[in-house]
């Protein structure tokens, strides 16, 4: 197996070319303002063109390191920076010769190249981007860490094109380990192959199939006859919104009532989408659904969806999480807690999950989808415990819009302007009382904020 690398990504989209990464990077590495001496340069944008950023990729196969002939440079096995040796360097600029992106140039300043060296793991650039334009990703330790342990799903899985349920209950059960039991609900889960397919499974552990109304009581009792027998296992639940919110409710409500030490996690595509592509509790305002459709009586869902994850806050659930595929960093985060804790006590992870299939978007959009849900506020990423209350994991302190979101997908493209507005209206005041709730946490657990 080899081994993944942090490493700095741009989004030109974001970017509005203030030039506070390079001034931060001057000072960082030459104690000045002046952005001459920055080792990250801002191309100016040009008509009909986006910004760009002269940026070392710190790439995994170097033209720079072998152009260079007097081995100045070379790649760190370690931290994946591409060093510089000032004193092996002879100046004959054969590096920036070889480097697409303009990472290494001549600097007439200070005499020599320059390039990033990611300022030992902490950007400086990254710190000052008033709009996230420039990112820190260090998602390669999750690589690291799990891309060795083997996967508790047999290859081959029947899901969707583009679905990242797969994804998700993949990267759970590596984490998770093979001392674990899962229960799994009629829906998409189980649908793609978990239970049951063509009379076998994909599951390497034991799995079995619940009601979509007894979920929780099942792996609650289960868990308790594999305690009655000294066996240590991860009771988890992957189940749908529709067997979380809706038919399931009772079950997961009266686990959280009793804190079974459970691990519960719900896999939210909003929406029955496994049977049809039917509305639940906690399908949005506004969505086309095959029960909720556009046309001269209905546009779209007329009511709102449930805050199902802020209705298990008021459980007092040992832990309570909202996440996201594309924030896998802060999902695997939040995860090794969950499984801790389910040992004495229940957590319930809610994952929200697009469904290409059924919210009428193309595959290969996917995890920018799941990326749009957190830029605009339209899912927020926070964690709940009784002790320390709620925080969020993930800010957004300047979100983008939400027509940025709608407009992306499919079942939202009936909606009109005051449909629009009174959606960025909801999920304005949703965030508002998510921020209220922190600073209740913060007022009585001082100690717990960060």
């Amino acid at each position: 197996m080899g081994k993944c690398f942090s490493t700095l990504q741009f989004h030109t989209s974001r970017c509005d070319g203030c030039g506070d990464c390079m001034t931060a990077c001057a000072q960082a590495k030459a104690n000045t303002d002046d952005q001459a001496y920055s080792r990250i340069h801002i191309l100016p944008k040009t008509a009909g063109e986006v910004v760009e950023l002269a940026l070392c990729r710190q790439c995994a196969d170097p033209i720079c390191v072998m152009n260079c002939p007097s081995g100045a440079l070379s790649k760190n096995g370690d931290t994946g920076v591409i060093d510089w040796a000032e004193s092996k360097c002879v100046n004959c600029l054969l590096c920036t010769a070889g480097c697409a992106y303009a990472g290494i140039v001549y600097e007439a300043k200070v005499g020599h190249v320059a390039k990033c060296d990611l300022c030992d793991g902490d950007p400086a650039c990254v710190k000052v981007c008033p709009s996230e334009a420039i990112e820190y990703r260090t998602a390669a330790r999750i690589f690291n860490a799990y891309a060795g342990k083997e996967d508790m799903f047999c290859r081959g899985l029947s899901a969707c094109h583009g679905c990242n349920s797969e994804l998700l209950i993949r990267h759970t059960m590596r984490m998770v380990g093979p001392d674990s039991v899962v229960a799994a609900p009629p829906g998409c889960i189980p649908g793609m192959g978990t239970v049951g397919y063509n009379g076998q499974t994909g599951a390497k552990v034991p799995i079995f199939h619940s009601l979509l109304t007894n979920t929780a009581t099942m792996l609650a009792g289960v868990k308790m006859q594999y305690n009655r027998v000294g066996r240590d296992v991860t009771a988890i639940a992957l189940a749908g919104d529709g067997g979380t919110s809706d038919a399931g409710f009772q079950s997961v409500s009266g686990a959280a009532e009793r804190n079974d030490p459970i691990l519960f996690i719900c896999v939210d595509n909003e929406g029955y989408m496994n049977t049809g592509m039917q509305s639940s509790g906690v399908t949005p305002y506004g969505s086309w659904t095959s029960t909720t459709p556009v046309g001269g009586q209905m546009q779209g869902k007329r009511t709102e969806a449930k805050n199902l994850p802020i209705i298990m806050t008021m459980h007092n659930c040992s832990y309570v999480a909202t996440a996201s595929t594309a924030f896998l960093e802060d999902y695997y985060a939040k995860l090794e807690k969950a499984i801790k804790v389910a040992k004495t006590g229940m957590a319930y992870l809610h994952v929200h999950a697009p469904c290409p299939t059924g919210w009428r978007f193309p595959s290969g959009i996917t995890t920018e989808v799941c990326r749009m849900q957190v830029r605009t506020n339209f899912v927020a990423l926070w964690e709940y415990d009784p002790e320390n209350g709620l925080r969020f994991t993930h800010p957004v302190d300047r979100p983008e819009p939400v027509a940025d979101y709608l407009k992306m997908i499919g079942k939202y493209r009936h909606l009109s302007e005051e449909q629009i507005a009174h959606i960025q209206r909801t999920v304005d005041e949703k965030i508002t009382y998510l921020r209220q709730l922190t600073v209740m946490a913060a007022t009585r657990h001082p100690a717990s904020v960060h």
